[in-house]
This record gives C-alpha cells, sequence and structure tokens, in this order.
C-alpha cells in the first residue's frame, strides 16, 4: 500500500504551487467567482465528465448539466462519491457546501427544491474554476 499523502493532505504551498492563483482562492480557500464569468457556465456538451481541477476525479457527468439560469454551471447529480456535502453557516445563512471527496477541494454549493424539471429538483451551482471539462472521460 502506498504511504503517499492523499490529494486533501498536501500542504498549502504544494497546492499553491500546483494551482492558479485564482483556482487556490475559490478550491482552497471557498471563494466564489463572479456570476455569469465562468468558463463552464453556458457549456452544454453531450458527453464527456467534468473532473475537479485540483486532482482530476471525474465529479460530473455532461448529462446531468443543465441550465439553471444563475450564471455558474449547474448539475442536477454528482457520481456517485465524488463529491461530498456539508453545513456551512457562512454569510449568515444555511447553505449545503459541495467538495470533492478526493482532494476537499470547494466546488460550490447546493439547493433544493427550487422546482427544476430535472430527475432530483436539485441544483448543484459550480464554480466553473473548481472543475475542467474532459471530453473523453468517464465516470470512473
Amino acid at each position: 500500500m502506498s504511504s503517499a499523502p492523499l490529494p486533501k493532505d498536501l500542504p498549502e504551498s504544494e497546492w499553491r504551487a500546483k494551482l492558479t492563483k485564482e483556482q487556490f482562492r475559490i478550491l482552497r480557500g471557498k471563494g466564489t467567482e463572479m456570476a455569469g464569468t465562468g468558463e463552464y457556465n453556458k457549456h452544454q456538451p453531450t458527453k464527456g465528465v467534468y473532473e475537479c481541477a485540483g486532482c482530476a476525479t471525474p465529479l460530473y457527468t455532461a448529462d446531468t448539466k443543465f441550465d439553471s439560469g444563475c450564471g455558474w454551471p449547474a448539475f442536477f447529480d454528482a457520481i456517485p462519491g465524488a463529491v461530498t456535502q456539508h453545513k456551512d453557516s457562512s454569510f449568515g445563512m444555511t447553505r449545503i457546501e459541495l467538495t470533492c471527496a478526493a482532494c476537499g477541494g470547494h466546488l460550490g454549493h447546493l439547493f433544493k427544491g427550487e422546482g427544476f424539471k430535472t430527475p432530483t429538483d436539485e441544483r448543484a451551482c459550480v464554480n466553473s474554476v473548481s472543475i475542467k471539462f474532459n471530453e473523453d472521460g468517464s465516470a470512473k
């Protein structure tokens, strides 16, 4: 068994070297990109996988992405086991934070019961900076 540290155990200095300044601010500092500015907001492929920008773990398949009009990429379901949920009480409200299960990188927030015509009626509102698209990728 390998004794190499899991990605979430990397020291801050290694994350800073690995990520761009904006990726570090969002993935490691739990930041948010401005609405409507992200590379994947209007991206609507028919196949492929969105992977974590920090560790390349497959997170969402293209067929779960939808246009919610929120200004960020929206997904109605994650690849099983790829995304973890945490209570987030920042900014005087309670939300559900989404993080990469493999490296702990901040992805965005989950909103439920908004009336979207999706199988789950959930909207994972994800920062484009937190993900990378792999057209040839598959849910591992």
